[in-house]
């Protein structure tokens, strides 16, 4: 036995169907995830920018460290570019130079102003690629 449904029934069948296919679609479109790269900064001992707080010691430490690199002209602009964060009197490196000589070189800039024993090194190397002739 066969059932007529009216034609009204149909139409609203395929317009339910269609509703839901475009709540689907909009669901999965989710925003980019930074919450790893997030996590990563807070994690346990990482160091940011902005744990470095109103302690003018900490601060004129960080600003003293950035003068000497920038005085020195043999640096590469990574090297210049260096993060460099006081945090109670240990200051802590980061980013990427240019070779090991670079990285050397910052540290020991870094310990002349902060002291021997007061500098965490987390600097990476980058090298520069080789330019094609």
């Amino acid at each position: 036995m066969h059932h007529h449904r009216p034609a009204w029934v149909r139409s609203s069948v395929v317009v339910i169907g269609a509703l839901a296919l475009s709540i689907v679609s909009v669901v999965a479109q989710t925003p980019a995830d930074n919450t790893k790269v997030n996590t990563r900064d807070r994690a346990k001992g990482a160091v940011t920018a902005d744990q470095q707080k109103e302690n003018a010691n900490d601060r004129d430490l960080t600003r003293r460290i950035r003068r000497a690199l920038m005085q020195d002209k043999s640096l590469s602009s990574y090297a210049h570019n260096v993060k460099v964060v006081a945090q109670g009197g240990q200051v802590t490196l980061k980013g990427p130079v240019r070779s090991d000589q670079e990285k050397q070189t910052v540290e020991a800039k870094a310990i002349e102003v902060a002291g021997a024993g007061h500098v965490t090194n987390e600097i990476s190397i980058a090298p520069a690629k080789p330019s094609k002739k």
